[in-house]
């Protein structure tokens, strides 16, 4: 495989991905970015810890939750956990006040 045929791989990866997040997003509570990883859930949870250094890192725990994943093995996970020193943003999604037909 050649780097143009990788190229044109990832890029229609990428594509199929942002369509399946455009079509779900509605379905979701929060959208959660890590330094790695987006996040839809209906549940999150962030602590801030220390470390034994004081270092300062994140917890984040997500329930009911499809994640941004090229190469994942299943995007859509019951609970995932994520421990990271970068940050972490946690967005509420806004929801219509009334559905349309």
């Amino acid at each position: 495989m050649s780097a143009d045929d990788l190229e044109r791989f990832e890029t229609e990866l990428e594509l199929e991905l942002y369509r399946e997040y455009r079509d779900l997003v509605h379905l979701f509570k929060y959208i959660v970015h890590t330094d790695r990883r987006i996040y839809l859930a209906n549940g999150v949870e962030v602590d801030v810890k220390t470390n034994e250094s004081g270092d300062v890192y994140f917890d984040v725990r997500v329930a009911d939750a499809w994640v941004w994943d090229l190469y994942g093995q299943a995007r859509f996970v019951k609970q995932a956990r994520v421990l990271t020193f970068k940050d972490v943003n946690v967005e509420e999604l806004a929801k219509p006040d009334m559905d349309l037909p």
